[in-house]
Order: C-alpha cells, then sequence, then structure tokens
C-alpha cells in the first residue's frame, strides 16, 4: 500500500481554508503553516504537524501548497523547489512572467511539478465547453464574453485583474487552445485613487485562430456592481452557450439561433433552447486530486507553470494598455 503523501498547506487565509478543509478529506498527512497563531490553533490539525516557520518542515514533506498573498509566491515557491518540492501554487504563478519563467525552469531542471491554482478548468462545465467547441458543434466561433464582478471587499494584494479577470483569461485558453495576440484593457482604482491595485477592469482580447476574423472576447471584473455575477458566454455562428457558475448544477443553456441571408436580408432566427446538468462536484476537490495524482504518477498537471505565466503575461499587457490606451501585442 502507498504510504500517504506528505503535503504542507503554507496559508490559512479567506481562501487557504477552503484548501484546508479540502485536504483533511484526502488521503495525505497534511502539515500546515501560517504567522497567525490563531489560524493555526484553529485549524484542526496537531500541534506536531503546525508551525509558524514553513521552512522548518521543507525535510519531511513530499510536496507543498501555497495560498498566500500573491507577492510571496514567487520566494516561497523558488524555495520549495530548490528544496526538490512538488509545488502548487494559488493563481497567479507569480505577480510577474520573468519570476514565473524562473520557477518553470526551476520545476523543469529537477523534474519537479509545478501546477497553477486556475480552479474554473475544473469545473465539469467548462470540460465540456472546451469538447463542444473542439467539435465545432457551436460552428465557427464569433466571440467570448465573460464577467467576474460583484460586491465585496477587494483584494490588499493585487488588483481585480490579477484576482478575478485571470480566472477567464486562463479559461479563455483551456477552451481555445492559444493565447490571445493582442489585449485591450481600461482599468480603474475607484476606492484606492492613488494606488496601483485596480478595482473595476474592462478587457478585449483578439485570438488569431488561423482565419480572417479573429475570435473577439472580453472580460469584465470588478468589485462594485451588485450581485454576484460568474458568468460566461460562448457565440458561435451555429449555436451559442451561457455558462453560471454560481449554479451548482444546471449551468449550462445553449440556444440554437442563428442568423441567415433570405431576400437579400439578414434575418435573426430564434432555435431550441436547451439546459444542461453536470454533477456537483467541487472544483476545488478536483484540482487538489489531480495535484496530488500528478504527485504520485510524475505527469504534467492541466494547469502547469507555463499557463501560469502565460495568464500573467495577458495581465500584464492589460494593465500597459490601460496606462497607454493603445492595443498591446503579446509575443510569443
Amino acid at each position: 500500500m502507498q504510504q500517504a503523501k506528505r503535503i504542507l498547506l503554507i496559508g490559512l487565509g479567506r481562501w487557504g481554508v477552503n484548501h484546508l478543509r479540502v485536504l483533511q478529506s484526502m488521503p495525505v498527512e497534511l502539515f500546515v503553516a501560517d504567522s497567525d497563531p490563531a489560524r493555526l490553533n484553529s485549524s484542526g490539525v496537531p500541534q506536531s504537524h503546525r508551525t509558524a516557520d514553513a521552512a522548518s518542515l521543507f525535510p519531511i514533506i513530499d510536496a507543498a501548497v501555497v495560498v498566500t498573498p500573491a507577492q510571496t509566491h514567487f520566494e516561497i515557491c523558488r524555495d520549495l523547489l530548490a528544496a526538490g518540492k512538488d509545488v502548487f501554487v494559488e493563481k497567479p504563478i507569480t505577480s510577474e512572467s520573468a519570476d514565473a519563467k524562473e520557477l518553470i525552469e526551476l520545476a523543469n531542471s529537477s523534474g519537479l511539478v509545478l501546477q497553477v491554482g486556475h480552479i474554473l478548468r475544473f469545473d465539469p462545465a467548462s470540460v465540456w465547453m472546451r469538447d463542444v467547441i473542439a467539435q465545432g458543434r457551436f460552428g465557427e466561433i464569433k466571440m467570448l464574453r465573460a464577467n467576474f464582478s460583484g460586491f465585496k471587499r477587494p483584494r490588499q494584494d493585487t488588483g481585480v485583474t490579477f484576482a478575478d479577470g485571470i480566472h477567464f483569461i486562463d479559461l479563455f485558453k483551456f477552451l481555445l487552445g492559444h493565447s490571445p495576440r493582442r489585449v485591450h484593457a481600461v482599468m480603474r482604482n475607484f476606492l484606492r485613487p492613488d494606488g496601483q491595485m485596480d478595482d473595476e477592469s474592462f478587457i478585449a482580447l483578439e485570438y488569431d485562430v488561423g482565419r480572417s476574423t479573429p475570435i473577439l472576447a472580453t472580460i469584465e471584473a470588478g468589485y462594485h456592481v451588485p450581485g454576484k455575477m460568474r458568468e460566461l458566454m460562448i457565440v458561435g455562428k451555429d449555436a451559442s452557450a451561457v455558462c453560471d457558475y454560481n449554479v451548482a448544477q444546471y449551468k449550462i443553456k445553449t440556444f440554437e439561433n442563428r442568423h441567415v441571408v433570405e431576400g437579400g436580408e439578414i434575418k435573426a432566427k430564434e432555435g431550441a433552447m436547451c439546459q444542461l446538468e453536470f454533477p456537483p462536484e467541487e472544483p476545488l476537490r478536483a484540482e487538489l486530486a489531480a495535484f496530488i495524482e500528478s504527485i504520485e504518477t510524475r505527469q504534467r498537471p492541466l494547469v502547469d507553470g507555463t499557463d501560469g505565466m502565460e495568464a500573467v503575461r495577458v495581465v500584464e499587457a492589460a494593465m500597459e494598455s490601460s496606462r497607454t490606451g493603445k492595443w498591446i501585442d503579446i509575443g510569443e
């Protein structure tokens, strides 16, 4: 019987406690590290397996899950990889793509697993949409539209594009199999006008898929509008779909709507609408299970360091676009 992997969870903050809950239900030997004694004491992890000094546990663990502020990711992950440990790091992989590249090179040179927490890839609805697009069931894809907005407290470590918009930046790559060729963005700092962290973001992306007209995609993210929106729309020539990630099971509605030319005029013909049911699987559990599987099999994770770096590169280009007011090309 294979021995349970010794996993160190670093960070027990707002999102870290969700990792804690899931990891405590998995067949691993769990250790936790956090600078806050109250968080450690309330973790439910035995005292022998918790510490304020994460590095002190590096010699005895197999891998780590890093759920700390974004600006700390690079140093923590670099030290873990240098110690020969597999790493799962929450998105964004790092605050700068150059740092992400260094982590990727370190992981590759040592044959280590480096997985990034782009959670939407692990939702069954996302997998269905990717497969349907690949099968051509929507016809030629015209547009993607996404909204990750709602009234909530802003993060203290990153702006909303890095915190929330990046979810759909990565998901678009997962769905289309391509990174964007260029980006245009408008970002605003309403809550902290003198700061550098955006709290409202509007991003347009173009994807070159080998045809004369690129796919257009847009992402809205912000902390101001009422409610909680986690929505994706796919518009194709033959059919379209709307996915609501807030819904547990009936997430997707498809519409067989088409524009057709009749008598020299363009007409809009509405077709059948269908609502699809998906198993109520928790994406966080799925992605952590995938990380454990990658540790055991040494297989490349679904979201590796390169995926994480490419998402950061798009955010960097979006930030440059917002500063300059120009479309920014994204090189290879």
